[in-house]
């Protein structure tokens, strides 16, 4: 499982680097105050960290502007995968369901989801 049960925040991308470089396999949404896509994810991460062993984090790329062209950020919420400091896959289609974000670790990471 998990080590916790709720999302990571980071203030800037110094803060997102420690944090996936600190896990085999991460999974960080992209999210911009006001949006309220982006605030309903945050619930749906909290359950998929639980469910999971994928560390998850959240970070706005309005605090930390550098972030937007260094991850190609077009549109929030973006989800980006990473696995052993790189980005492996991205979800950037709004607000995800919890089975949605699940399948997607699942296609790419299915070591990381706990069987039923």
């Amino acid at each position: 499982m998990a080590a916790t049960t709720k999302p990571s925040r980071f203030e800037n991308g110094d803060d997102l680097e420690t944090f996936v470089e600190r896990h085999d396999v991460a999974l960080v949404e992209f999210y911009t105050s006001g949006c309220a896509l982006c605030q309903a994810m945050e619930p749906v991460l909290g359950n998929v960290a639980r469910a999971t062993d994928v560390a998850i984090g959240m970070v706005n790329p309005g605090d930390d502007i550098e972030l937007v062209d260094r991850f190609d950020i077009r549109s929030v919420p973006t989800l980006i995968l990473f696995e052993d400091g790189e980005e492996t896959a991205r979800l950037a289609e709004g607000f995800q369901g919890g089975d949605a974000v699940t399948d997607f670790l699942e296609t790419h990471v299915p070591n990381a989801v706990d069987a039923d």
